[in-house]
């Protein structure tokens, strides 16, 4: 099992700039991928943005192209979520999650508790 505990949310006006972290623990050595999801109410987990456990590929969705950066301090288990110009819809909770293979359905990995992300006007 890898626990995985996220922190920097909390409070920003739009075009500001948060960074979340995702302390990894546990068996990291079994992770090969992590990711960052964000959540709304009533709607369903999508995905934000992943990285390899090397650091060495990256992918995004649309929505955060180009605003938000991924990566990963090897040394401290810790991947971040830089994120800016942040719009009123990156409101949302963000979860980090851990898997074993990129094979492995984000569902059956590993996941953080979550950490509010709140943008406003």
């Amino acid at each position: 099992q890898v626990q995985l505990v996220e922190s920097g949310g909390g409070l920003a006006q739009a075009g500001d700039s948060l960074r979340l972290s995702c302390a990894a623990s546990g068996r990291t050595e079994s992770t090969r991928d992590m990711g960052w999801f964000r959540q709304t109410p009533g709607k369903e987990r999508e995905f934000v943005a992943r990285i390899t456990w090397s650091g060495t590929n990256t992918d995004y969705a649309d929505a955060v192209k180009g605003r938000f950066t991924i990566s990963k301090d090897n040394a401290k288990s810790t991947v971040y979520l830089q994120m800016n110009s942040l719009k009123l819809e990156d409101t949302a909770v963000y979860y980090c999650a851990a898997r074993p293979s990129i094979l492995t359905k984000w569902s059956d990995g590993n996941w953080g508790q979550g950490t509010q992300v709140t943008v406003s006007s």
